[in-house]
């Protein structure tokens, strides 16, 4: 029999009112809808309809009267579903029910509602005096039957969360931990009156509770509460370790990732690994450790990455959602922006729009920012860039002009390996958000080969800021500026000059350099540059530039750029090549484009390569 819902609830889900949604079932407007009695009675799955009463245009403020406010930074589920505007990815608990595997490690990007899902999954699971059942009556988990909802507040919940765990040494991270720990155990305060609990057991709780511990008795804490859990309730408990490698980077980082990884390795081995205690168990973060041992043993983990099918759409937006949450706020046709700026992730096969960035463009009356840029630290990737060799180099750089390559992804790259391995920065950067999957191929080993390239606007700026700018080993931001200020006075002595000095200074062997090496490495220096739109091998004229530089404004002038390079010059023959530049771009009218913009002065650079010698035609 199809599962229906009541008028009320679709009032509730819609965020409509009651008179409104039965007014659209008596008009039609709800597929499948069907009278009972005085009463209407709603398929389950029902669509919210479009009513047309949202006009477009006008972008309705989401503090609005109306309309609920967004939620901006709340991670907290009750309120989020409650008195914010909330979607509905409660069917993540009916796929889990569905395959009910041990332990589950959630791999995403920071800011893709990690800590939200783990609370929602508290809050379904978890025993309470309050019936919280009330926070899902009116969504989608509910009108799946019995079976589900059987699970609802069934068991004791441990929920420990390690996002804000970021220290620069083990002393404080250990403390930090530990008085997480100490609070998990401080809200479980019935197990102190507990009468299934011996003696014994009520003093290291409250040892816990007072932060009188041992070292290794914070190791063992997890697994000693689950067991003291299991024995109150009589149900094994349900443990959530949310963003659990936070410490883990801060480890790296600050220079005590020995310490950190033989903590965790004890701490999670404890209450996940033949832990008689566990229901079931939940982990989150940005990376996988498993190749530390750090989960030495566990044979019961089910990893879900980027790369996975299982789980893809409940990380993040779907195309779907954003389309509804724009309609909702009266801003429907700011769908392409949106699309623009924050979509083209791609976990497993959905596409996926970054829900932090969508909720703070929605939030910010429709103004298109990079609100995912200072949300967390890039420490990981300054330090790889410090290393990068020049195939890395044109790689990244060419990402920011819209390119795409083909790499190997591992899914399971640890800190130590990104460092001793500058290669492995792609699949940091694709696990941690900053790359999209364009096309992928598993192998027989099932390691992943991936064609990859940045996901949106808002990411390029991210590269432009974070990434190509922390290319100091190269590129040094004086130069890069003395760079810009040469090519935007049109002064080619100066840029020559300057350019030369950066090819000695910066790069180490320029012996089997061709004309595509070259090319990066301009694009990368213009790439720096946030005054103008960097375009490359596009049509204009009577055929491909190199480079050009289109203002962002109209006092700027445009820039074109034509490179040459050939393998031992001599001076009269570079000097010769760079004209050659000079005049391809004249010849060619490859200004085309610029012109036809309204650019009134434009600035052309012949530039010749050989080797680590530079010459420079300007006009």
């Amino acid at each position: 029999m199809l599962d229906t819902i009541s008028v009320k609830e679709a009032a509730i889900r819609w965020n409509l009112a009651v008179r409104t949604v039965t007014g659209l079932c008596r008009n039609g407007k709800i597929p499948g809808a069907v009278k009972n009695g005085r009463d209407w009675r709603i398929p389950s799955d029902a669509v919210k309809p479009a009513d047309h009463r949202i006009k477009t245009g006008a972008y309705v403020q989401p503090n609005s009267p109306k309309h609920l406010p967004l939620p901006v930074g709340v991670s907290d589920y009750c309120l989020a579903s409650t008195e914010y505007y909330y979607i509905d990815k409660t069917m993540m608990l009916k796929d889990f029910i569905d395959e009910r595997p041990m332990v589950t490690l959630f791999m995403r990007p920071r800011r893709f509602g990690k800590t939200l899902n783990m609370d929602m999954i508290r809050t379904f699971f978890e025993k309470t005096d309050e019936d919280t059942s009330k926070y899902f009556t009116n969504k989608k988990i509910w009108t799946q039957g019995e079976k589900y909802r059987t699970y609802q507040g069934k068991y004791p919940v441990i929920f420990i969360t390690l996002k804000d765990v970021k220290h620069s040494s083990w002393k404080d991270t250990k403390e930090s931990i530990g008085s997480i720990i100490s609070e998990e155990y401080r809200r479980h305060s019935a197990l102190l009156t507990s009468h299934n609990l011996d003696r014994k057991q009520i003093e290291y709780y409250e040892k816990m509770v007072s932060k009188q511990y041992s070292d290794v008795e914070l190791e063992k804490s997890l697994m000693f509460l689950s067991d003291m859990l299991h024995q109150h309730y009589g149900e094994g408990a349900v443990i959530i370790l949310d963003e659990y490698d936070t410490p883990i980077q801060s480890g790296h980082t600050n220079g005590f990732y020995d310490d950190v990884i033989s903590f965790m390795r004890n701490l999670l081995s404890g209450c996940f690994k033949d832990n008689k205690h566990l229901a079931f168990g939940f982990l989150t973060g940005i990376l996988r450790v498993a190749k530390e041992s750090i989960f030495s043993g566990l044979n019961n983990l089910t990893i879900n990455s980027v790369l996975d099918n299982k789980y893809s759409e409940y990380f993040g937006f779907t195309a779907a959602e954003v389309r509804e949450m724009a309609s909702y706020y009266g801003a429907p046709e700011k769908f392409d922006e949106v699309c623009e700026w924050y979509d083209s992730y791609r976990f497993g096969k959905t596409d996926i729009f970054n829900p932090w960035s969508v909720i703070n463009y929605f939030s910010n009356d429709c103004e298109p920012r990079a609100f995912w840029l200072s949300t967390g630290s890039n420490d990981i990737i300054s330090e790889i860039i410090k290393e990068a060799d020049e195939e890395i180099y044109q790689k990244l750089t060419s990402l920011v002009n819209g390119g795409s390559f083909t790499t190997y992804i591992d899914t399971s790259v640890i800190y130590p390996q990104i460092k001793n391995n500058p290669s492995s920065i792609y699949s940091f950067l694709l696990v941690a958000g900053y790359l999209k999957v364009v096309k992928s191929a598993v192998s027989i080993s099932g390691d992943f080969m991936c064609e990859v390239a940045l996901p949106n606007k808002e990411i390029s700026l991210v590269y432009r800021k974070e990434i190509l700018q922390r290319l100091n080993k190269m590129i040094p931001q004086s130069m890069a500026i003395a760079v810009e200020e040469a090519m935007f006075s049109g002064d080619g002595e100066k840029l020559r000059d300057i350019i030369g000095k950066l090819l000695i200074q910066s790069v180490s062997s320029f012996d089997t350099a061709g004309e595509n090496f070259y090319h990066g490495f301009m694009l990368g220096i213009c790439a720096l540059f946030g005054n103008s739109y960097v375009t490359s091998n596009r049509e204009s004229g009577d055929g491909r530039y190199d480079i050009q530089l289109a203002p962002k404004t109209d006092t700027l002038p445009g820039i074109m750029i034509e490179l040459k390079a050939e393998k031992d010059c001599t001076e009269k023959e570079l000097k010769a090549l760079a004209v050659t530049a000079l005049k391809q771009i004249n010849d060619k009218k490859y200004d085309t484009e610029l012109k036809t913009k309204g650019v009134k002065t434009i600035y052309k650079f012949g530039v010749a390569f050989s080797g680590k010698k530079i010459e420079v035609e300007a006009e």
